[in-house]
């Protein structure tokens, strides 16, 4: 066997023992989750160091949150922005929004807005009056520097649950 069919055959190996570990530790559930609501904590970043010099990359943030339910609604009712000393930076909201089956919500923090740290934060306070699946709440990271873009995302995790 050829030394670029080896490292070929030793690559998708690899990508397939990603896939059965991820379902391991519960990433390939086939059951729905079903909550009345819950508060989730999503790591953003409003910035990272790139280089041998650690340069600041500076990044927007976009928040999303998407109701996966095909035939309930939730509601959202606190979307809070932190920074890397967990000090509230920012309301996003000042009164509860609805967010219909299969739809979707966004928040945005402008690239040039640095006020949340390489550690920044948003919690996420959603409930529902029957059982809903689990919305997906979601950090999209992305920036331009020199030419060149970057882009990345993040998942929120329940940190308290209403009900389920």
């Amino acid at each position: 066997m050829s030394a670029d069919r080896l490292m070929r055959t030793g690559l998708v190996l690899g990508i397939l023992m990603i896939g059965v570990l991820s379902c391991a530790v519960g990433h390939c559930s086939s059951e729905a989750k079903l909550s009345n609501g819950a508060t989730v904590y999503l790591p953003v970043y409003s910035h990272i160091y790139v280089g041998i010099k650690g340069l600041r990359y500076e990044l927007a943030i976009s928040l999303i949150i998407r109701n996966t339910d095909p035939s309930r609604a939730i509601r959202v009712y606190s979307v809070d922005y932190y920074d890397s000393d967990g000090k509230l930076v920012r309301h996003f909201q000042q009164e509860p929004v609805v967010i219909p089956p299969l739809a979707s919500k966004d928040f945005f923090v402008s690239q040039s807005d640095t006020t949340g740290g390489f550690g920044a934060s948003f919690v996420v306070k959603w409930d529902s009056a029957t059982k809903v699946n689990e919305p997906i709440i979601e950090g999209v990271m992305a920036g331009t520097m020199s030419g060149q873009g970057i882009s990345f995302t993040t998942r929120g995790q329940v940190i308290e649950e209403r009900g389920r």
